[in-house]
């Protein structure tokens, strides 16, 4: 169960790249972002649990409505570890979800960061709170009257990459990989064999050892 993973040990051994590999190895080839999706901060990682949202485009304001009303639920209801991840149908210039403001009040709810394939502003403040935040590009405009969140803890698509609430995100320098809640625990526990075995043959080959005999041994590249 994704209640007893201990995202912030893990977060500080796992990667990106041996996430995807294993995923792989299970069959599941689609599960990392598409490469446009990339980190505020190229030091940051996020490891934590999909609490999602899906974005519309919208062309006009509607007087007497909260357009930021299912937005606004979402964060509110962010527990530690949850990952909001926005879905935009990929970076445009109208649809900018994530700002500042929102920063604020997913940090301070122990939220574990964002990802979206839409646009993200108020970089420098977000930059200087050390919220991890993906995105899929960088522009000022508000959403309100441009876009507005749909739904919440649906099934969605972002990045390229089908994303259900509960799913687990992992962020770092090289993407964005999902791994889906059923497969959680068997994903995590073979890619931490799988970086035991990265690291005896990364021992061999600094002590001199051909690239194909280490291979041979291990049979990781």
């Amino acid at each position: 169960m994704t209640a007893d993973i201990d995202f912030k040990a893990l977060k500080a051994v796992l990667y990106s790249a041996v996430l995807s590999d294993v995923l792989d190895s299970f069959g599941r080839a689609d599960q990392a972002m598409r490469p446009f999706v990339r980190p505020l901060d190229e030091d940051k990682v996020l490891f934590g649990r999909a609490r999602t949202g899906l974005y519309a485009n919208v062309y006009g304001i509607t007087e007497g409505r909260n357009p930021y009303e299912v937005e606004i639920a979402l964060v509110d209801d962010l527990v530690e570890d949850d990952i909001v991840v926005l879905a935009c149908d990929g970076p445009t210039t109208r649809i900018a979800p994530w700002g500042e403001l929102l920063t604020t009040a997913a940090r301070c709810r122990g939220a574990g960061g964002c990802v979206t394939d839409g646009l993200v502003r108020d970089v420098r403040h977000i930059r200087r709170l050390g919220f991890p935040v993906f995105h899929g590009g960088i522009g000022p405009l508000d959403t309100k009257g441009r876009a507005e969140m749909t739904a919440r803890d649906v099934p969605v698509e972002c990045g390229g990459v089908r994303v259900e609430p509960g799913d687990l995100v992992f962020g770092d320098v090289d993407g964005v990989v999902v791994i889906p809640h059923a497969l959680a625990g068997e994903v995590i526990a073979a890619a931490l064999d799988k970086i035991n075995g990265e690291n005896r043959s990364r021992e061999h080959l600094e002590q001199g050892m051909l690239l194909g005999e280490v291979y041979a041994r291990y049979g990781i590249l």
